[in-house]
């Protein structure tokens, strides 16, 4: 396997919601839902996604926990979070304080005020509506993001 990841799916309770979340709230671009002539069943996952292209050619999407259950052939758990962060880097302390009020005004809880790690960074940390936790982060190493 090559070092490199294309695409990272979140699984969602209301892919509505999720939508609207990351585009209007975050301002994310994407054409919307697509998939939904795609119509699952008992054994066959539904279409319907939303997604988003981030730098990079990183391509995030966000798809019904149901359906992402049925297509990977793993049983429906409850949702959980806190096992992984999404890390969001900017351009400075100001950038990551901004990013997170922005998250919070969208509908994101934080865990938290973003402050000076000991290593060097300055973060913190918000749940988007389903959970997932992402870390805004300002690293002086990495000037020019």
């Amino acid at each position: 396997m090559k070092p490199r990841v294309h695409v990272i799916t979140l699984a969602v309770a209301d892919l509505d919601r999720a939508l609207d979340f990351y585009r209007h709230g975050l301002g994310l671009e994407s054409s919307g839902i697509v998939g939904t002539e795609f119509i699952g069943d008992d054994e066959n996952a539904a279409g319907a996604i939303a997604m988003f292209q981030l730098h990079g050619g990183l391509i995030l999407t966000v798809y019904p926990r149901t359906e992402l259950a049925k297509d990977a052939n793993v049983p429906l758990a409850p949702p959980t979070s806190g096992a992984f962060s999404l890390g969001h880097a900017v351009g400075s302390k100001q950038e990551v304080d901004s990013v997170l009020a922005e998250a919070k005004a969208a509908g994101a809880t934080l865990t938290g005020p973003a402050r000076a790690r000991p290593w060097g960074i300055y973060s913190g940390y918000f749940r988007d509506p389903d959970g997932h936790l992402w870390e805004v982060m300002w690293n002086p190493e990495l000037e020019g993001i």
